[in-house]
């Protein structure tokens, strides 16, 4: 059974390359992701075709209208979905956040623009508010795209026998340890020596001490989050 996503966008022109490729067209060729995008102007009804307005109260830039997002949103909903909009205000994007999305019959994602929705949106209509990262971007179009991404890898039978989401940074909760691969020599860097040993055993504890410390180094504020809760075991 395929997850649906719908998408509601101002700019749909900017999913056709990246979603067409890799591992989403994947998934989508496989028949386990139903990828649909909309366009927002679609659910207007006046001849300019408008979305957006100026903020009561004043203020720079321009606000999605409330009209069109609920009228968008209600012809999609189905029974199950959730409603995500993308948003900096949201909670941060998260490997925790994919498998929950990856187990929904339905998605819709608002992409948001300008200076963001209508505060209406939030209160009567979304589910979930998401972030990719504490940045502003111009649109909800890349978010989008990467939350995409990281769901689809995860639904079942999308990555294959070759590849597997459990091994990978952040499935459970340390960074990836470090990989090699032939030759076992390179420009005089050797493969460290229990990769080569054939000790299952051993090169499994090798990968958990190499996963703690590599997240120590470079997130230390994810190690010590880790730590602190006893979470993350990263292990074969």
């Amino acid at each position: 059974m395929a997850v649906r996503v719908d998408v509601i966008t101002l700019f749909p022109e900017m999913f056709a390359g990246p979603l067409d490729e890799s591992i989403v067209r994947r998934a989508r060729d496989a028949g386990r992701l139903d990828l649909r995008i909309h366009n927002l102007r679609d659910f207007t009804h006046d001849r300019h075709r408008t979305v957006d307005d100026r903020p009561f109260g004043g203020g720079p830039g321009m606000l999605l209208k409330p009209e069109p997002i609920f009228e968008a949103v209600e012809a999609l909903r189905t029974a199950g979905c959730r409603v995500v909009l993308l948003t900096p205000a949201g909670r941060v994007f998260s490997q925790a956040a994919a498998r929950e999305m990856a187990d929904l019959p339905h998605l819709i994602v608002i992409c948001g623009s300008y200076e963001g929705v209508d505060e209406r949106v939030r209160e009567a209509l979304v589910d979930d508010e998401l972030s990719i990262g504490d940045y502003v971007l111009t649109n909800g179009a890349l978010p989008a795209m990467v939350i995409i991404d990281a769901v689809a890898r995860l639904l079942p039978g999308v990555l294959g026998h070759e590849q597997s989401a459990d091994e990978e940074s952040f499935s459970q909760g340390w960074l990836e340890y470090p990989q090699y691969t032939r030759p076992a020599e390179f420009r005089g860097h050797q493969v460290p020596a229990v990769l080569l040993s054939g000790n299952h055993a051993a090169i499994a504890r090798w990968r958990a001490e190499q996963a703690r410390e590599r997240t120590a180094r470079r997130r230390p504020e994810l190690y010590a989050r880790l730590t602190a809760t006893g979470n993350g075991t990263k292990t074969d």
